[in-house]
């Protein structure tokens, strides 16, 4: 990524709080780039920090310590209210992420300067027919109310989309249609996207470059061909090992 500058940094982010009297640390000496047009993915287990680190990056939770940057700019302790305008977050629970009494088409809508027009262009584009607008939440598939997640972030003219272990709750053949529409959106919006999971395999079909984490801190990082070819550290060994014993 020569000469190219980040969309999205991370500098020396730390985070701590203590539970059950003992401190836990879920991020430490914390660094990344994310770069235009780019996918990066943060693998490693529950606790690891993969949560806490995009929480941070919204402005959900507060770091310790550290500066976050957007195209260079610090926003350091900004606060979802301004983050929001240019990175949006996709979760893992997608029902919970939509009020069930409403339309797909209102919730779309609410806090979106979108026309209806707009809003029926990005259903498309995420593979959904426009008779999906008048359905409530609970009358979608889980892959079908991911979508929508995904179009709801669209429609906010976002450059960075967060991904919260998002095909988690879903089988095996809709995760791959969820992906796919992830590389499909890249290039169609020219979206930045970090993809956080805890399933190596999954990541390195995706993403160009990969961050390990463990115990909040990063264990290995770069190109998704290195990590996987040559690992640098054991721990992502034993999550290269777990993918071939499957």
């Amino acid at each position: 990524m020569d000469n190219i500058k980040p969309v999205l940094s991370g500098r020396d982010l730390n985070k701590s709080y203590i539970s059950r009297d003992r401190e836990v640390r879920p991020l430490q000496h914390v660094d990344f780039d994310l770069f235009p047009g780019e996918i990066l993915g943060i693998v490693g287990e529950s606790g690891s920090g993969k949560s806490t680190l995009l929480k941070v990056i919204t402005g959900i939770e507060k770091a310790d310590s550290g500066s976050l940057y957007h195209n260079g700019e610090e926003y350091t302790g900004a606060g979802p209210e301004k983050t929001g305008k240019f990175l949006q977050m996709i979760f893992q629970d997608a029902y919970g992420s939509f009020d069930p009494r409403m339309s797909m088409e209102k919730s779309l809508l609410e806090g979106s300067d979108a026309g209806r027009d707009e809003v029926v262009r990005v259903i498309r584009e995420v593979g959904l027919d426009e008779e999906f607008l008048s359905r409530r939440p609970r009358h979608l598939s889980g892959g079908q109310c991911q979508r929508m997640s995904i179009a709801r972030a669209l429609l906010s003219h976002a450059s960075v989309l967060l991904c919260d272990e998002i095909t988690s709750a879903l089988d095996v053949t809709t995760q791959a249609q969820v992906i796919k529409l992830l590389t499909e959106v890249r290039k169609a919006e020219n979206v930045s996207i970090i993809l956080v999971s805890h399933d190596l395999a999954l990541v390195s079909m995706i993403c160009d470059r990969i961050m390990v984490l463990r115990r909040g801190v990063i264990v290995d990082s770069g190109k998704t061909s290195d990590v996987i070819g040559n690992p640098s550290d054991d721990y992502t060994k034993k999550l290269l090992d777990s993918i071939i014993d499957v």
